[in-house]
């Protein structure tokens, strides 16, 4: 048994039963709990581009939410749609989408969470994330937080580690080499240079210029990229209602589909819907709260809204009009996947946009490059506050340089065994941030009511926000 093998069993055992139900159950039952925040929506896109004026923080809530969704629209908004498809079947794609309109509500409570238990460093910047709410949420009178709270936050710090250097670095660069190759042919390691290049001048900026890239790329990549995809579809339109049929009869019924090449059962259908649901939108693996908890937002409650929407453009309307031309092409040319020799999902993406002539090449291209740099100018900030939260500030330089070369080393030699590995770190990472979203979801939902359903959403928050010690997790003395 090779180590290819091995990763795949592990991401099998990872992503099997009990983690689809964990997830879909985290999401279910923040639902309950918020009382369908999710109707919320036409509030929370407003207050996605209204200015909080007067509140604490480092960026405008808009810039933390374009920062968050820059880093979400990664190459799992194509290539991860793709990925999905060819491996559970098309029912893959319901199975995303329903995880995409649950997952609001999760989203919506572990970044509630964060921005409660947001702390300041030295410097005066915001910090927050699932490590900090374990912290502060269950510290003692005197100062100390238990072994298993102070074990948790850890758990979710080092995984986060880990999944940043696969999911924000070398896997998106991976992607844009392996298109840039296969369409225009040039070599991966040029465009690996040109990428990671850019990408760490911009994050030498820091977080005011990341989040300033990101407030004006992702308006003008996501409307760019949905016209591009309405194109197609209009192309695939004789074929439309026969994918949306596909769609839905694969995900409660096992089926083969296009010619034999694409054939799942429900269970794995399940499977690679909610792994890819989470790698597209990240609701409940806990890295959007890393960025809002740095919001200017006067409550909770605001920030939280506005980062509902997230999974919304990310899932349930990029990720959902990928797989809609994935399937409508793959309809249209059922024998595309063995004409192609497609054998995974960038391979896919590629075939299924070179069907159509002149636009479909360069609208893959454009996506890919955009979502995933964007992603890797997003990510970076996600490394840079969870290795401040455990090595301390001295490390920060360090890690940007290897989350720099983690990206060129993708670019030019990972493959699938990026994606599996990811899968993997993603569902380690996610545990003790679901286990903290159940544990707070109460406090939420009674907050919420509040905030959101009793009219108070502007009411300003006057809490202490705590001092975050200079000195690493591992070196800070028992106050």
């Amino acid at each position: 048994m090779d180590y290819i093998e091995v990763l795949n069993n592990i991401d099998a055992a990872v992503w099997g039963p009990p983690m689809i139900i964990l997830l879909l159950g985290c999401h279910i039952y923040t639902t309950i709990r918020t009382r369908g925040i999710q109707r919320k929506l036409p509030l929370a896109l407003k207050l996605s581009v209204t200015k909080d004026n007067g509140a604490q923080g480092d960026v405008s809530n808009f810039g933390a939410m374009a920062t968050s969704l820059a880093s979400t629209l990664g190459t799992g908004s194509i290539v991860g749609v793709a990925t999905a498809v060819l491996s559970g079947g098309p029912g893959a794609v319901l199975w995303m989408w329903l995880t995409g309109i649950l997952g609001m509500a999760t989203k919506y409570t572990e970044v509630y969470a964060a921005m409660k238990y947001r702390v300041k460093d030295r410097q005066g910047h915001m910090m927050g994330g699932a490590m900090h709410v374990w912290e502060q949420r269950y510290k003692r009178p005197d100062g100390t937080v238990p072994w298993w709270a102070k074990f948790m936050a850890i758990w979710f710090a080092v995984m986060a580690c880990l999944t940043i250097f696969g999911v924000g670095s070398a896997v998106q660069t991976s992607a844009i080499t392996s298109v840039a190759q296969a369409n225009f042919g040039v070599e991966p390691w040029i465009v690996a240079a040109i990428v990671c290049g850019s990408a760490l001048l911009i994050i030498m900026g820091g977080l005011g210029t990341i989040s300033n890239i990101c407030e004006k790329l992702v308006p003008i990549m996501g409307v760019a990229y949905i016209l591009g995809c309405a194109y197609i579809l209009v192309c695939n339109w004789a074929f439309i209602g026969e994918s949306f049929m596909l769609i839905f009869e694969c995900a409660f019924t096992p089926r083969a589909a296009f010619g034999g090449a694409v054939g799942s059962g429900v269970i794995v259908a399940l499977q690679f819907g909610c792994a890819r649901g989470l790698f597209s939108n990240e609701a409940g693996l806990g890295t959007a709260p890393l960025i809002s908890a740095a919001a200017e937002s006067k409550n909770p409650a605001r920030q939280a809204l506005v980062s509902m929407t997230g999974p919304f453009w990310c899932t349930v309307v990029i990720c959902f009009v990928t797989a809609l031309v994935i399937v409508s092409s793959l309809c249209a040319h059922p024998t595309l996947i063995q004409d192609a020799g497609v054998t995974n999902g960038a391979t896919l993406a590629n075939a299924v946009f070179a069907t159509i002539p002149y636009v479909g090449a360069p609208i893959l291209m454009l996506g890919i490059l955009c979502f995933a740099y964007s992603t890797i100018i997003g990510w970076s900030y996600y490394g840079e506050r969870v290795t401040l939260y455990l090595f301390g500030r001295r490390w920060v330089p360090l890690y940007l340089g290897f989350y720099i070369c983690m990206g060129f080393l993708g670019g030019v030699g990972v493959g699938d065994v990026a994606w599996t590995a990811t899968d993997i770190s993603n569902a380690l990472m996610a545990l003790p941030n679901i286990l903290m979203v159940l544990l707070c979801a109460g406090m939420v939902g009674k907050e919420t009511k509040h905030y959101v359903y009793d009219g108070n959403i502007d009411e300003e928050l006057r809490e202490e926000i705590h001092e975050l010690p200079e000195k690493s997790v591992f070196l800070r003395k028992k106050a």
